[in-house]
């Protein structure tokens, strides 16, 4: 089913056959140095447990570019626990939290993911009623912050050893994009 659709850009639902597809990014070791970390990759049983349980609060994504299924959104509402770790606690609105990566690194480094990132706040606000949108990037990735502070996200908070990659606890920004009333 297709979320939505802007010029050459699709969301749609995750299904049960994109299992392959999500093993084949999930153990490319392009993509695990951003997304996972190299040591953690998946093959179709790590991927099927990993995304395929019981996820109803979470809306799990293909991001396809030309009809071409290129790469993985995930987003939801962010839970309790993230809520006080983030510093939210006295917010009232409703805050998305979001992740993605493009997944065939043929597609890298053409301005998709911008542009993928652009069209989903506008869905997340438009049909999710989102008035804040967090995201929570490993600090040392330069590409991925550059990308989301060109789409409007600040950075918010800095956590410390925030996030288990390659075998360490890496720091990361929360980075937050806020909804302002016209």
């Amino acid at each position: 089913m297709i979320l939505f659709e802007n010029n050459d850009i699709a969301l749609r639902r995750l299904e049960p056959e994109d299992a392959a597809l999500l093993a084949k990014w999930l153990s490319d070791p392009t993509v695990l140095e951003y997304y996972e970390g190299r040591d953690n990759p998946h093959d179709i049983e790590k991927v099927r447990s990993h995304y395929y349980v019981e996820r109803d609060e979470i809306t799990q994504c293909i991001i396809q570019y030309k009809a071409t299924d290129i790469g993985y959104l995930q987003f939801y509402l962010i839970e309790n626990d993230e809520v006080e770790l983030y510093g939210y606690q006295d917010y009232t609105g409703r805050i998305y939290g979001m992740d993605q990566f493009i997944g065939e690194t043929r597609y890298w480094n053409q301005g998709i993911g911008s542009i993928l990132i652009m069209i989903t706040l506008r869905y997340l606000i438009e049909k999710k009623a989102a008035s804040k949108i967090v995201m929570d990037p490993q600090a040392w990735n330069a590409r991925a912050l550059r990308v989301y502070e060109k789409n409007g996200f600040i950075k918010k908070k800095y956590l410390e050893q925030h996030e288990l990659h390659e075998g360490e606890l890496r720091d990361c920004w929360l980075i937050e994009y806020e909804v302002i009333d016209a």
